[in-house]
């Protein structure tokens, strides 16, 4: 039974990053913490970093394949992120676990809330790195790849528009290209976990099978549902809300303990 709500639990996380294209992994770690049971919530961040970063990696060759990757600016937003992730993921460790969560659920509303107000579609398709886009882009994902590193998240709805900021390149470069930096700043968190011994590697493989199960009929749903993918969004952000609603309490109540 245990393997099947890990299972089920990663499932949930890929079905949801399919068919919205990002935002999906902020659930992970709720998920371990209170469905799969994972007691402590270092590990927990740990285990959902490895899980994350082998999802992004794996979504990340179609869209190289579909030819939506800038590498030159992908690669030098993740090479920036990667000090960034090292230096969060080292910090959180050093948090109560409590005070972690608390913190998450915050940071949960702030997806849903960045999620309520959707992306635009400009900017330029056709961008090319230079001196002044890669000084943008190593400083925005300093910033991107330490928060991802504390929390243990894959930061995509981070990562894109801060890419798009840094580079001025369109939305849908900016998604292919955010999953270098999401499976790379993933990795990063789960090593760093995984030397203290704070990842559980039996969850993390099967939640990693849910995943990409999850993912691949999300994506199928997905291009069903193109056109109501905002309705989607928004429904799935106040679905966040009231995640972070409860973790926000139940983080609480153990501090105030």
């Amino acid at each position: 039974m245990g393997e099947l709500v890990t299972f089920g639990s990663g499932s949930l996380v890929g079905f949801a990053l399919g068919l919205l294209g990002g935002g999906g992994s902020i659930l992970a770690v709720p998920l371990l913490v209170y469905v799969v049971g994972v007691r402590d919530t270092h590990v927990a961040i740990g285990t959902s970093a490895l899980a994350v970063s082998v999802n992004a990696f794996a979504n990340l060759i179609s869209h190289a394949h579909a030819g939506t990757v800038k590498w030159p600016c992908a690669i030098v937003f993740a090479l920036a992120g990667i000090a960034g992730a090292a230096l969060g993921a080292f910090l959180g460790r050093h948090v109560d676990g409590q005070h972690l969560l608390f913190l998450f659920g915050l940071v949960m509303v702030a997806v849903a809330a960045g999620m309520f107000g959707g992306r635009a579609a400009a900017g330029d398709p056709l961008v090319h790195i230079d001196r002044t886009i890669a000084l943008r882009l190593m400083g925005t994902g300093l910033i991107v790849g330490f928060l991802s590193g504390f929390f243990g998240i894959g930061g995509g709805f981070l990562i894109v528009p801060a890419i798009m900021l840094g580079s001025g390149m369109a939305t849908i470069n900016a998604v292919g290209s955010s999953l270098v930096s999401v499976g790379v700043f993933g990795l990063t968190t789960a090593a760093t976990y995984a030397m203290a011994g704070l990842v559980d590697w039996r969850v993390a493989g099967i939640f990693i099978l849910g995943g990409i199960a999850g993912g691949l009929a999300g994506v199928k749903l997905s291009v069903r549902l193109s056109e109501k993918r905002g309705v989607l969004s928004k429904s799935f952000a106040a679905a966040v809300i009231l995640v972070a609603a409860f973790v926000l309490w139940k983080s609480s109540a153990g501090i105030l303990r």
